[in-house]
């Protein structure tokens, strides 16, 4: 193999900084999801104060792996841990009002249990409000990376930045893309196939509102589109399958794809 070749890959190894494994921080993660809710586990502690040394071993670990992210050595990896698990209280009060969204809206969903268990919408809305808190705390990588292992497993993309409120609900979910600066208020529910996208892309723009805002209770069906930053969906909107919007829609609107569908027949022989 070409020297120079060599020499340019064992540069790299030479000078990267180490990153804990992403199957690590996301076993971390699953850790603290499956405490919270032991449906998805079959491990149950029987004490508050074995719970407690769960969620104090989750923090040593939250700092270890702060301590080995490239650009976070320097960000006080201590209080931001400590900071992070102050705030799971509040992120498990969120989630269950997740629950109780797809309970609600989904007449396939039998019981709180089946929705923590089955379901990949609340999977990968579990990653995401761990990963959010991450974010707001300005630590770098690690919130990326859990959102996408998410995406991974579910085929769900929202992207740590974005701002979601409290009882949302993504049915089915392949497919559904949420930006990094969109903003979702309560009781939204999303289809599969669903975009708030940006209208372009361009690295100028790192700082500019590039996603749609969706208002409280807004329903939006499968295959749509919402693109641009000064997009807003306002509240009680329902917005049809395939729609493909660029401009702001009114409170209590229903917005629609109207197909043209042809059926032609053949002549038989």
């Amino acid at each position: 193999m070409n020297k120079f070749f060599l020499q340019h890959i064992f540069d790299k190894h030479r000078n990267t900084e180490p990153v804990a494994p992403t199957k690590d921080i996301a076993a971390w993660a699953l850790r603290i999801i499956r405490l919270l809710f032991p449906e998805q586990t079959k491990e149950y502690f029987r004490s508050e104060e074995e719970i407690e040394i769960q969620f104090k071993n989750l923090e040593l670990e939250l700092r270890n792996i702060l301590l080995s992210t490239y650009q976070c050595k320097d960000c006080n990896p201590e209080w931001r841990a400590q900071q992070f698990f102050e705030s799971i209280p509040l992120i498990y009060e969120t989630l269950k009002t997740d629950i109780q969204a797809i309970l609600e809206g989904d007449p396939a969903a039998k019981s709180e249990f089946e929705v923590v268990r089955a379901y990949p919408g609340f999977y990968a809305i579990s990653f995401y409000r761990l990963a959010h808190q991450l974010y707001l705390l300005d630590i770098p990588l690690l919130p990326r990376i859990l959102t996408e292992y998410a995406h991974s497993k579910t085929g769900i993309d929202i992207h740590p930045g974005a701002r979601i409120d409290a009882h949302f609900f993504i049915d089915h979910g392949t497919g559904v893309v949420i930006g990094e600066t969109s903003i979702i208020g309560k009781h939204v529910k999303l289809y599969q196939g669903v975009t708030l996208g940006a209208l372009s892309v361009d690295k100028s723009m790192i700082n500019t509102k590039r996603h749609p805002t969706v208002e409280d209770h807004v329903v939006i069906y499968s295959g749509a589109t919402i693109l641009g930053g000064s997009t807003v969906i306002g509240k009680h909107s329902i917005i049809g399958g395939n729609v493909w919007l660029t401009k702001t829609v009114p409170a209590y609107s229903t917005v629609y794809h109207k197909p043209e569908i042809r059926v032609v027949e053949r002549e038989t022989v």
